[in-house]
């Protein structure tokens, strides 16, 4: 499992290039036949794939976690971002077509990836008690058209995870899909203080770019991140983006508090 560790304001900004792409970018992702890992020690939160392209893949324990299983301390949420799939835990099946969504409740000891066209992002916070799993199709999830097309940013907010909708201990999870023509996502840029975020970008040309931006508003820093491609946003920092065409994102959250709309706004004009 690759570990990425907690990173302070003051270290990026005397970052380069490379190392910040090396603490905060995960380039290769998604592998054929592979469940890739990422923990990150920023709210502990684990991103990261299952594609089981000609076998079955399970969810295996990792040493680096210590303990028996996986899920023993943790929860998961899986979101489908490729053709209908199979997820099967402890013998229960759920089928998930494109950009559905499963929540995995703490202590489910067999999560298994079925054989398949399935491409499932896979992201995964500690937890200290158990929900129900559960599923919610794209078309059935809460969402919220947003933006406007005078500034580039027309965009529909789906919430997956969240108070009102799939319930979780510390989780929220959703996506966001730009309309055709549009490229901002996030802007006027925000912070939540009391927890981390985290971006996979996706629905991309393999030509096609996002150029994402973070760090302290004052002092902020950019990534280009290509299709499939995950950034760790920490805490103190903004998260937001312009891309070469439109694209969609799936955002995940964990920390301390569980409101959605905790969030600090930023203005324009103290953007550097």
């Amino acid at each position: 499992m690759d570990i990425r560790y907690a990173t302070s304001p003051t270290e990026l900004e005397r970052m380069n290039t490379a190392e910040i792409r090396g603490r905060f970018l995960i380039e290769s992702l998604f592998r054929s036949d592979e469940v890739v890992l990422v923990y990150s020690h920023h709210d502990r939160l684990i991103l990261g794939s299952a594609v089981p392209h000609s076998q079955p893949l399970l969810l295996h324990e990792e040493p680096e976690l210590r303990t028996e299983f996986f899920l023993e301390r943790r929860e998961l949420g899986v979101v489908n971002i490729g053709a209908e799939g199979v997820v099967r835990v402890d013998g229960e099946t759920f089928s998930l077509g494109p950009r559905d969504c499963l929540y995995v409740g703490m202590g489910h000891r067999d999560v298994q990836f079925e054989q398949g066209d399935g491409r499932y992002y896979l992201v995964s916070a500690p937890a200290h008690r158990s929900f129900p799993t559960q599923m919610v199709r794209l078309g059935e999830s809460f969402h919220q058209h947003m933006g406007s097309l005078d500034h580039s940013n027309e965009r529909t907010l789906h919430r997956f995870i969240h108070q009102e909708g799939l319930q979780s201990c510390q989780l929220m999870l959703g996506m966001t899909l730009l309309d055709h023509g549009n490229v901002w996502n996030t802007m006027p840029a925000h912070l939540h203080d009391r927890r981390m975020e985290a971006y996979l970008y996706f629905g991309m040309d393999e030509e096609q770019r996002v150029f994402h931006i973070m760090g302290r508003p004052d002092e902020t820093r950019h990534l280009v991140v290509a299709n499939e491609q995950a950034v760790i946003s920490p805490s103190w920092s903004i998260h937001a983006g312009a891309g070469t065409s439109n694209y969609g994102f799936i955002w995940a959250m964990a920390g301390e508090n569980y409101s959605f709309t905790d969030m600090d706004p930023v203005s324009m004009a103290d953007l550097r």
